[in-house]
Formats: structure tokens, C-alpha cells, sequence
């Protein structure tokens, strides 16, 4: 538990499910006993996950190579459309989910994404993939924000950490496979038509499975939420713009996981828009650059599972720090030792720094967070965190077009170790 200064938001999680776990008819808390929607949902995740993963060898070529941008800030500019959208929808969904349910919001993330895989392929001129990638924001808002606060809902508090591993797990292994399928796919049928066709079956597959397969699990978190109510009593409630000032700085829980989710998420917008540049530019093809591409969402996926259940034994604090410093060492690896062996190693570095990092973030959250306030909590959470995107494009995008790629990704390493010192300081 990540206890705030000032005024208590945070409940004592492990407690409040302790001697209550039913809600009624078919409502029960726990893993083994949702296991079958669980699960499910874990596959809605790496639907999700395979979306953005289709982008992520072949957009930044396309920009280059297809629309001739020769700029790095403007090729990276559809990363910043991406996280713009997805931030602020991520603190919408906070709210839809709260009011509205969680499935209707998950549907609704799926119809977002049918046109943006024809957007990708009909574009005419770069503005269409910024559009494009607008709406993907918005679907990956909010569908991934739903799978995980129905997640959350469905386990209870005390295995929030693998919940978490399992969901990320999910979706960024996801990730690294729909990388590698659209860079053999492009060099065969090009470099939109065959990701673009491999995202519609995918847009489509998720939108049929949520919408017949899925079921409501706001009942969950109301249940936990009378649980806990009856152990220590009613609080005031949350709103949103509270739970904004308070993440701002004045909460340490909520500041703390903010700035270093922004942070992270900071380092693999780099990673997404300039690491394909830097491999296509030292002369590797079009599949090797898709393979290395998706080392370091394949680390960072599969090692989740793991670090996730890691830190609902050992704690919050200590996998947060060790995963931020070790991803800015894996950062500062790529300028000094160059060539497809050396990358290969420091990806895998950044994807098990990220790996300790990415889960432990989101149950420290889960934490902090009263059940009734779970989505508006994790909506601002994820709001600063994917606005990560937005800054990283920004700022590795003009740092490149400065001072090259590789002093760009040195430059991030730095700001990367920063955050982890500030989590040691502030985060209790």
C-alpha cells in the first residue's frame, strides 16, 4: 500500500476482502474463482495490444520513405497524435466506466478502431495517419484502460501484481508479435496494405468478442467498495479534479507513479518512432528491423507475468526504482555499443527494466485507489502516463533533428534514472 500525505484516500487492500467475498448471486472475488472471464479478458488485452504492435516497425518507414518527411519531429509526429488521444480518453474512460459500465466502454473502444486500419491504408497524405492515429488513441484508451480496471474488479485486492503481470503480459506480447507480422507482411504486400488488413481482422475479433463474450463486472467493485466501507467506515468522496491536483504533487502515491509512468512511457515513444529509424539507417532490412523492433515489447511482455506476482510479495517501491534505472542504463547502452548484438542485449535490458516497472505501477495505483473512485483514479494515472507518448515524441523528435538519434536516446537515459530517484524519495 502506497499511503499518500494529507488527506487518506488509500484503503488497506488485503483486509477488506478478508472475511466478505460475496456480493451476491455469481458475484465473488478472487483469480481462481473469475478465472473463465479473466481469462477471456486477457486475450481482449492482446487483441488490444496487437493494434498499436502493427505500427510499430513499419509507421516510422512509412513517414520516411512513403511521405518523404525528412524531419524526425514530424515523422514522430503521429506518436504524439497516438498519446494525446490516448491520455485524454484514458481519463474519460476513468469516468465512463465508474457511470456508464465497464463493457458498454469496452465496446465502444472497438468500434473506435474499425476505420483506422482503412484510414492507414487509403492515406493521401500524412495528415491521414495523424487522424488515424488519433483514433487508435482512443481505442487503445478505451479498451486497455477497461480490461484493466475489469481486471482489477474481478481479482479483489490481494493479487492486484499478477493480475497486472497477466494483463501486461497479455498485451505487449501482443505487441512484439503484431511488430514482427506487419514488418514480413509489408516486405511482402507493402508497407500499409499488409498491416492494415491484419488490423481490421483484429479490430473486428475484438469488437465480436467483447460484445458476445464479455460480461458487466462493476458489481465487483461494489462489492469490495462495501467491504471495505464496512471495516473502516464512510470517506468523502473523490472527484476527478481532486484526484488531478493531488497526482500534481501534493499526493506522494499518486505524484510518484505518475511522473514515472509518464516517464516510461516517455522512453518507449522513443523507442517506437526512433529505434526503426536508427536500424533502417545502419543498413539492416526491413525483417531484421522488425525483429529488433520487437525485442523489447517480447522482454517486457513475457517478463511481466513475473515481476507483477514479485511485487505483491516484495513490495511496490523497490521494483519501481530498480526497473527505472535499469531501463536508463539500457538506454545509455545504445549509443556506446552499436550493431544488431549489442542492440539486441540493451533491448533486452529495457524490456525487463520496463517489465519491473510497467505492472507494479498500475497495482501501486490499484493501491491508493478507493473502489468506487477505481476507474476516475486509474483514468488520471493513465493520463499522465500516456502522456508520456506525447512528450517522448516531442522531445526525442527535436533532440534528433538537434543533436542526432543517439544523442537523443542518451539525453532520455538520463531523465529515465532521474525518475527513479524521485520514486525513492517521495514514494513510502
Amino acid at each position: 500500500m502506497c499511503p499518500a500525505r494529507g488527506r487518506r484516500v488509500s484503503v488497506s487492500a488485503p483486509a477488506a476482502t478478508r472475511d466478505i467475498r460475496h456480493g451476491g448471486p455469481g458475484i465473488v472475488l478472487g483469480l481462481s474463482e473469475n478465472w473463465r472471464q479473466f481469462s477471456l479478458l486477457v486475450l481482449v488485452s492482446a487483441f488490444v495490444g496487437g493494434m498499436v504492435g502493427l505500427e510499430r516497425a513499419v509507421l516510422p518507414l512509412v513517414a520516411t520513405r512513403e511521405f518523404g518527411l525528412a524531419s524526425a519531429k514530424a515523422a514522430l509526429a503521429f506518436i504524439a497524435a497516438f498519446g494525446l488521444t490516448k491520455a485524454l480518453t484514458n481519463l474519460a474512460a476513468g469516468r465512463l466506466v465508474d457511470v456508464r459500465g465497464r463493457r458498454w466502454t469496452l465496446i465502444a473502444g472497438w468500434v473506435v478502431a474499425l476505420p483506422v486500419p482503412l484510414l492507414i491504408l487509403s492515406a493521401t497524405s500524412w495528415s491521414w495517419i495523424l487522424v488515424a492515429n488519433g483514433l487508435l488513441g482512443v481505442n487503445q484508451g478505451l479498451t486497455w484502460s477497461t480490461t484493466v480496471i475489469m481486471k482489477i474488479d474481478l481479482v479483489g485486492p490481494k493479487r492486484r501484481g499478477l493480475a497486472m503481470g497477466l494483463n501486461e503480459f497479455a498485451g505487449y506480447v501482443a505487441v512484439a508479435l503484431a511488430a514482427v507480422a506487419s514488418g514480413f507482411v509489408a516486405s511482402r504486400f507493402g508497407l500499409r496494405a499488409g498491416p492494415a488488413y491484419l488490423g481490421l481482422a483484429i479490430a473486428v475479433t475484438g469488437l465480436l468478442t467483447s460484445v458476445f463474450f464479455v460480461r458487466e463486472t462493476i458489481g465487483h467493485a461494489q462489492l469490495e467498495e462495501r467491504t471495505a466501507l464496512a471495516i473502516r467506515g464512510a470517506e468523502n468522496p473523490v472527484t476527478i479534479r481532486e484526484l488531478l491536483v493531488r497526482s500534481a504533487w501534493s499526493d506522494a502515491g499518486l505524484f510518484s507513479v505518475s511522473q514515472a509512468g509518464l516517464v516510461n512511457n516517455l522512453n518507449d515513444g522513443l523507442a517506437w518512432g526512433l529505434f526503426p529509424l536508427v536500424f533502417a539507417n545502419a543498413g539492416l532490412s526491413l525483417e531484421s528491423t522488425a525483429l529488433l523492433a520487437a525485442i523489447y515489447p517480447a522482454t517486457w511482455g513475457i517478463c511481466q507475468v513475473w515481476t507483477g506476482s514479485l511485487s505483491d510479495r516484495l513490495g511496490r517501491k523497490g521494483l519501481i526504482v530498480a526497473g527505472m534505472v535499469l531501463q536508463g542504463a539500457a538506454l545509455a547502452a545504445m549509443p556506446l555499443w552499436r550493431g544488431s548484438g549489442p542492440w539486441a542485449a540493451a533491448l533486452v535490458a529495457l524490456g525487463i527494466g520496463t517489465a519491473m516497472v510497467y505492472p507494479t505501477l498500475l497495482a501501486a495505483v490499484s493501491d491508493i485507489a478507493r473502489p468506487s473512485a477505481r476507474g476516475a483514479t486509474v483514468g488520471v494515472y493513465r493520463l499522465w502516463r500516456d502522456l508520456g507518448y506525447v512528450v517522448g515524441a516531442l522531445l526525442a523528435g527535436a533532440l534528433a533533428d538537434a543533436i542526432g538519434m543517439m544523442g537523443a536516446i542518451a539525453v532520455v537515459a538520463a531523465l529515465t534514472v532521474a525518475s527513479g530517484v524521485v520514486v525513492a524519495v517521495r514514494l513510502r
